[in-house]
C-alpha cells in the first residue's frame, strides 16, 4: 500500500511569488531636497513623484519606493545606502 503526504511546499510558493518592497525610512541627517533627488536619480521618479515618496518619508517615517523581486530589490535597497539613505526591504502582504 503506498502512502502519499501532503507537502507544505505550496504554502512556500505562495509567499515567494509575492514581490518584494523597498522601504526608505526617515532619518535625520538627509535633506528633503536629496531624497527628493535621489529617488528621481534611482528610480526615474518624476520630481512631484519623486516630492510626495519624500513626503511620505517625512511625515509617516518611510515610503515604499520600489518593489519586484528579491533580487531587483536587494539592488535597490543597495544603491539607497550607498546614497546614503535608510532604507530595508520586505515581502508584500
Amino acid at each position: 500500500m503506498e502512502q502519499t503526504q501532503a507537502s507544505p511546499v505550496g504554502a512556500e510558493v505562495v509567499a515567494e511569488d509575492r514581490p518584494w518592497q523597498t522601504v526608505v525610512w526617515n532619518d535625520p541627517v538627509n535633506l528633503m531636497s536629496y531624497v527628493t533627488y535621489v529617488f528621481q536619480k534611482l528610480f526615474g521618479y518624476t520630481r512631484d513623484q519623486a516630492t510626495k515618496l519624500m513626503l511620505d518619508v517625512h511625515h509617516e517615517g518611510k515610503a515604499i519606493v520600489s518593489s519586484g523581486s528579491k533580487e531587483k530589490v536587494e539592488g535597490d535597497v543597495a544603491k539607497l545606502h550607498a546614497a546614503g539613505l535608510w532604507a530595508t526591504m520586505e515581502h508584500t502582504s
